[in-house]
């Protein structure tokens, strides 16, 4: 079994944003040698997520934003965070800050039209991203 430890940064333009790093990824894969096994992508921020879904038609990523904003203001009465993100934090634990995927012959085994992808949600920020890759 290997392991090999990677990170690469994202800077984001947005307060809310969706970023499309399966490509970073996928080099880092390919980097890392490893032909079989797995990589944990992780967001070492409490106000960001990593999340999987649609890259082939960029609404997907603007309705999921639409929905997340609707769903969970920004300036929400009752909030007690006294910075001012507490949508950000309810938003980053909602999503979640890590996805886990499959390496078959030094490639992402994702669907035909899923890509991973960094989400902001209090930007615009420079956040860095965590990789984990094991196997063999």
């Amino acid at each position: 079994m290997k392991i090999a430890n990677d990170s690469f940064p994202v800077s984001t333009n947005a307060r809310n944003e969706m970023i499309d790093i399966t490509d970073k990824v996928s080099s880092a894969v390919r980097k890392s040698g490893i032909a079989n096994g797995s990589v944990l992508v992780f967001c070492p921020h409490t106000t960001a997520a990593i999340t999987i879904n649609e890259n082939a038609d960029p609404d997907v990523t603007h309705d999921i934003l639409l929905t997340l904003s609707s769903l969970i203001p920004h300036n929400r009465a009752g909030y007690r965070h006294s910075e001012g993100n507490s949508d950000a934090h309810t938003k980053s634990s909602l999503v979640g800050c890590s996805e886990t995927v499959i390496i078959t012959d030094n490639r992402l085994n994702l669907g035909t039209w899923q890509g991973i992808y960094f989400c902001e949600f209090d930007g615009p920020r420079r956040r860095t991203v965590n990789l984990q890759i094991t196997g063999q």
